[in-house]
This record gives structure tokens, sequence and C-alpha cells, in this order.
């Protein structure tokens, strides 16, 4: 089962204003009439920029099987055996660390002995109730 990531307002209104700076910025830079190697190195920059941001809002998302989960948010991918799961915090968002999220409140997966990450997905209970048919063991904490 797949679960899209949730988009907030904070995240959308910075994403949208530092697109618009990029494209505002690529656009002067390709209509500069004087084309220097700094002119075209700021043309890569921000292209790359552009696409990366544009691939992390668009493609982040959370695949769910019957033994892993996984996520990907633009190139950053990566999976978790459900079997290693054993809390899952609710409502809380993590300020540091592995973050294939667009939402605040959303869910911090400890897994292992000391990791976690933190996701997004459109409806927090959803994914916990789909999640518990795979492991009945992991405890659910509400933040």
């Amino acid at each position: 089962m797949i679960f899209k990531s949730r988009k907030d307002i904070l995240f959308k209104g910075v994403m949208i204003v530092v697109i618009l700076l990029l494209c505002l910025n690529l656009f002067f830079s390709i209509f500069d009439e004087v084309k220097t190697t700094n002119h075209i190195v700021s043309i890569v920059v921000n292209a790359l920029v552009l696409c990366l941001l544009l691939w992390v809002f668009y493609g982040t998302s959370y695949k769910l099987t019957s033994t892993t989960l996984s996520y990907k948010s633009g190139p950053f991918k990566g999976d978790i055996a459900i079997t290693d799961i054993h809390q899952i915090v609710k409502g809380k968002t993590l300020w540091v660390g592995l973050k294939p999220a667009t939402a605040s409140k959303g869910l911090i997966i400890k897994y292992n002995k000391f990791d976690e990450v933190y996701i997004s997905p459109k409806a927090n209970d959803s994914f916990i109730t789909e999640i518990l048919k795979h492991n009945s063991t992991i405890k659910i904490i509400e933040a």
C-alpha cells in the first residue's frame, strides 16, 4: 500500500517562495546579455536546485508491504523491516535526523535500538492501522 506525504501550509509556502526566487534568478541569468562562466554556472546550479526541490515536493511517499516500510523523498530512499519497528510516536515533529517528510505533526518511527525516521503520511491513523496489521507488537505513543 502506498501512502502519499501530507504537505502543510508552511512547507508549501516556503517551497513556493524559494521556487519563485530560483525561477526569477534563472530567468534573469538566461536573458542577461553578458554571458560569462559565472552566469552559466549560476544557470546550472539554479536549475539543479529547482529540480531537486520539485522532486522532493512531488516525490515524497511511503510504501508499506507485509515485510518492509519503504520511504522516498526525492533522491533520499530507504527501507525498514517492519519487524525492527518497536515504537511509533504520533503527532510529534522530529527536528533533527532523517526526515523524508513534507509536513509537521507526523509520525516518528523508532526501529532497531537507536534509529528513528520522521514521516508525514496524509492520514496518520490509517497508516498506523495498516502497519499494525503487519506487526501488532508496535507500541503507539500519542504526543
